[in-house]
């Protein structure tokens, strides 16, 4: 009594940080697109009549248009970041929130209003669910080695190129150099800017930076698409991204499969409640991922996989299958990493219901018992008679 109360207590807060972290996301979401829809609106007007218009040279409000739709990109990378939980997420979309508001001053249009109301009203529903956001970026080798060889391109074409400006035509600022890298090694290539014919420096520098260029813009893309199709795999295999995982929360967690969870997992999918399943059966994983029923392919009596369902952030959790030995270590790894969460259990063998305890089980059913104990109260016709008919007219 004294774990369900206290379950109960901790659920509203609960519910109130998920709201929070979601209220953040959508809002910084939809500031990062109004951003992109405003710039795109006031670019292609020719008239402005915001109040600041008469104040704001005509060449600040090109640059706020041009760089707005800029900042609304990187807005939908923080707010992405945001909903994985990443604390750099948060960094990032505090610090671009009042950039848009800016922008959206300096545009000096009507039609910036809205941005600039929406930028500042997120800003303090962010700051309320700072302690929500607390993931950190793990880079595989391969991310970091792309993002270095794409910087170090650019900055190897772009001091190069400055430093060889006498051999080109069209380079005579930094600007300029780096603005013949970035077309270079993205193959773009307007002929703007191009080596001089009788410079040999000037065409082999130039030959060096589209074949690194080339190289390092691939390797990017792939360090980019290479964990989208991961996890496009992951859940054909049964298996849940890390997005989705970093969002559970006051959820049912379920460990292993087997007959008598079968009927768990159905009562559970028509109540709406949050549920995982953790099961290392990976035929079972597969069929349950196709019914969009949440799923973690691992050994329920180890901790890593019960770590990655959040076990810590878990409402309750229930342990049966057919095989009890099995259900009182996944009892027992559970008990220790979630000392307070309730724990139900069902016991195959009726037998076996004092050790699942033992292990670490609050309440233990068994279900022959308790099958063997309904249909005796049926045939004798008792009070229960209607609620049992009920149930299994359910079925």
């Amino acid at each position: 009594m004294v774990d369900d109360r206290s379950a109960r207590a901790r659920r509203p807060n609960i519910r109130r940080r998920v709201r929070s972290m979601r209220a953040a996301v959508v809002l910084a979401l939809t500031v990062a697109l109004l951003s992109v829809a405003t710039a795109i609106v006031n670019i292609g007007i020719d008239t402005v009549d915001g109040p600041l218009a008469a104040y704001v040279p005509e060449i600040v409000q090109n640059a706020a248009g041009f760089t707005g739709a800029l900042t609304g990109f990187l807005m939908v990378g923080s707010a992405l970041a945001l909903r994985r939980g990443l604390r750099v997420g948060w960094w990032a979309t505090l610090l671009l929130l009042p950039l848009t508001a800016a922008q959206g001053l300096l545009q000096a249009s009507r039609y910036s209003v809205p941005l600039i109301v929406l930028s500042l009203v997120t800003i303090p529903v962010l700051l309320f669910s700072r302690d929500r956001f607390t993931g950190s970026v793990s880079l595989s080798t391969t991310q970091i080695a792309a993002g270095s060889a794409l910087i170090g391109v650019q900055l190897y074409g772009t001091i190069g190129g400055y430093a060889l400006r006498e051999h080109f035509e069209g380079i005579s600022s930094i600007l300029d150099a780096f603005y013949f890298t970035l077309i270079t090694s993205s193959t773009v290539g307007y002929g703007d800017i191009t080596p001089d014919p009788a410079s040999t420096e000037g065409m082999l520098f130039t030959m060096s930076v589209l074949v690194l260029g080339v190289a390092s813009f691939g390797i990017a893309i792939g360090a980019l698409v290479g964990p989208a199709i991961q996890a496009r795999i992951t859940k054909t295999l049964g298996r849940m991204t890390d997005s989705e995982l970093q969002t559970l929360e006051d959820h049912i967690l379920v460990l292993g499969y087997g007959e008598l969870t079968e009927p768990i997992v159905d009562e559970l999918a028509r109540s709406d409640e949050a549920f995982v399943v953790v099961t290392d059966d990976r035929d079972v994983a597969a069929t349950l991922s196709e019914r969009d029923i949440a799923v973690v392919t691992g050994d329920p009596s180890d901790e890593g996989p019960l770590q990655r369902a959040k076990i810590d952030r878990t409402r309750a959790i229930v342990v049966a299958t057919n095989r009890d030995a099995q259900d009182a270590l996944a009892i027992l790894t559970a008990r220790q990493l979630a000392p307070e969460t309730r724990i139900v259990a069902a016991a195959t063998d009726r037998e076996n219901a004092r050790k699942l305890e033992r292990a670490g089980a609050d309440t233990v059913i068994s279900p022959s018992v308790l099958g063997g104990h309904l249909l005796v109260r049926s045939a004798l016709g008792s009070e229960d008679t209607d609620l049992i008919d009920r149930i299994m007219s359910d079925e």
